[in-house]
């Protein structure tokens, strides 16, 4: 049923949708962009042709059950300025992490915010999931405020995890249950 398609998840100023050829020159620029992908698990995008690869690979691991990977689009203009993606979804235990990249250009303006909010009501509302996690470098203090404003709470450090261009780096595990996205909405609604 999830894997038929990609559904679109809307929000105040973003559309959650399937990413597609037209898409390739934005991921492009976002992910090349060195500060983007500063903590993350890979290298910058070195090329267009690299952007093309992340393409494929996105539709072929949702196409495998193995990942659901949204553009983040502007409403008015649909243009891509970011993703945000499930991965490591067991459904049998009902989990999964996320991830998210977005624009450099749109940082510090409730963006990602935005973004994870739906991703996070369609995760929990639409795939009765129970726990989601997040990896994120200890240096990475925006992606941590981000997180704990969502409600998620630090569970962990895992020490030297990543190896990316020569640098070791660190993990902190962050993770958000149901009962407590449950209880921050009703918090946000008084």
């Amino acid at each position: 049923m999830i894997w038929d398609s990609l559904p679109s998840l809307n929000a105040e100023r973003m559309r959650l949708r399937w990413l597609t050829e037209a898409d390739v020159d934005a991921l492009y620029r976002i992910f090349s962009h060195p500060q983007v992908v500063r903590y993350w698990g890979a290298p910058a995008l070195a090329d267009r042709d690299a952007a093309v690869a992340l393409l494929t690979e996105t539709q072929e691991n949702f196409r495998k059950r193995m990942s659901m990977k949204w553009g983040v689009a502007e409403l008015e203009s649909d243009q891509i300025i970011g993703t945000v993606t499930l991965f490591n979804l067991n459904l049998d235990n009902k989990r999964a992490e996320i991830g998210y990249g977005l624009d450099y250009n749109y940082w510090r303006k409730g963006y990602v915010t935005e973004a994870l909010d739906a991703l996070l009501s369609y995760a929990f509302d639409v795939l009765q999931l129970h726990r989601l996690e997040a990896d994120v470098d200890p240096r990475n203090v925006g992606s941590i405020r981000t997180l704990e404003k969502m409600g998620f709470q630090r569970e962990g450090l895992m020490r030297e995890r990543w190896q990316v261009n020569g640098e070791i780096q660190d993990a902190l595990i962050y993770g958000l249950l149901r009962p407590e996205w449950e209880a921050g909405r009703k918090v946000a609604l008084k």
